[in-house]
């Protein structure tokens, strides 16, 4: 499905509702790719820039294992999270690779879990990227150690870029504003 990038008129007036529906039209997902959207807005510097590393605690992770774990709580009451789990503790009891304290079996579980969830994460980090990227919300480019590239590759990682649209409609409020003596009406918050 393709659909025509953003416009410069129609990125001048964007909205929230005009994003909503951008993403409905250019994503099978939109609603994961509205939050991943949002996060990247989140942790992007003052140029709208994000990645290619997130340093969160003292610890560096790229930008597509940090959103992979933002969004990993998403999927906590999904019954194919519960059969993965069941699958590696069967894989690892097999191999006798289990620690036989309880708690550090379920710590084992767990990360081999994590570790997994991690690995197709990525993939539909990516497929909602390149959503976000036909939308024209982002521009995403891959930086390199001597060069950056529009390819990734040669330990390139993700760099992605918020439009001026995306990026004024996520941290700026929005394009919905209230004059100075008027009523409050629907879309408007007031926090008098």
């Amino acid at each position: 499905m393709y659909q025509a990038p953003l416009h410069s008129h129609t990125a001048a007036r964007l909205d929230m509702p005009g994003l909503l529906e951008v993403l409905a039209h250019s994503s099978s997902r939109p609603r994961y790719a509205f939050m991943v959207l949002n996060l990247i807005a989140q942790i992007a510097g003052p140029t709208g820039r994000a990645g290619p590393m997130v340093v969160q605690n003292g610890t560096a992770t790229s930008i597509r294992d940090w959103l992979c774990d933002a969004l990993m709580p998403m999927g906590h009451r999904e019954p194919r999270r519960a059969l993965l789990a069941a699958r590696v503790r069967e894989e690892q009891a097999a191999a006798h690779g289990l620690p036989t304290d309880a708690h550090a079996a379920e710590q084992a579980i767990d990360s081999e879990v994590r570790a997994r969830l991690r690995a197709s994460g990525k993939t539909n980090v990516s497929r909602a990227v390149s959503d976000l990227v036909r939308a024209g919300l982002i521009v995403r480019h891959y930086q390199g150690y001597c060069v950056d590239h529009h390819n990734r590759g040669a330990q390139r990682q993700a760099v992605y870029t918020l439009t001026p649209a995306a990026w004024s409609l996520l941290r700026g409020g929005g394009s919905v504003t209230q004059q100075s003596g008027e009523t409050p009406s629907q879309g408007v918050l007031s926090l008098d």
